[in-house]
């Protein structure tokens, strides 16, 4: 179960890198009147496909080894944070509700799913116990 832990840990960083780059894309996008190109077709994939990834490994993880502590009792601060991070995949799914729209407001409402999805992840995170953010959690 370790590597679970350590595969989510380190999807993690590759979600934030995407989640960074997809960022300025679609702001630059949107303020420069951008065509809605492959490129951002791309980085809303990626960041979408890389959030299941990490909604898949959550889900592994928190029934095979984290749902249970010793006496059988529910840990809250797993399940919040369960919750939680299954809204922000929900609000990373958004963006294709508008594949018909026109480029500037597909630049626009991806950007704010992107940003909203990443602020309910940094929610998330912050609701486990200890600083998780600097390290990677597991085998390292």
């Amino acid at each position: 179960m370790t590597f679970i832990l350590t595969l989510h840990s380190i999807v993690r960083w590759l979600t934030v890198l995407v989640a960074m780059a997809a960022i300025v894309k679609f702001a630059l996008g949107w303020l420069q009147k951008q065509p809605f190109d492959k490129s951002a077709r791309a980085l809303s994939g990626a960041f979408g496909g890389l959030m299941d990834l990490q909604l898949l490994l959550g889900f592994i993880f928190f029934f095979w080894n984290g749902m249970m502590i010793p006496g059988g009792l529910m840990l809250s601060h797993r399940l919040e944070h369960l919750t939680t991070m299954l809204l922000a995949v929900i609000v990373a799914h958004l963006p294709a509700m508008w594949k018909k729209a026109d480029d500037n407001k597909r630049y626009r409402n991806t950007l704010f799913a992107i940003v909203l999805s990443l602020l309910l992840v940094i929610l998330g995170v912050t609701m486990l116990p200890g600083s998780r953010w600097l390290t990677i959690t597991g085998l390292f």
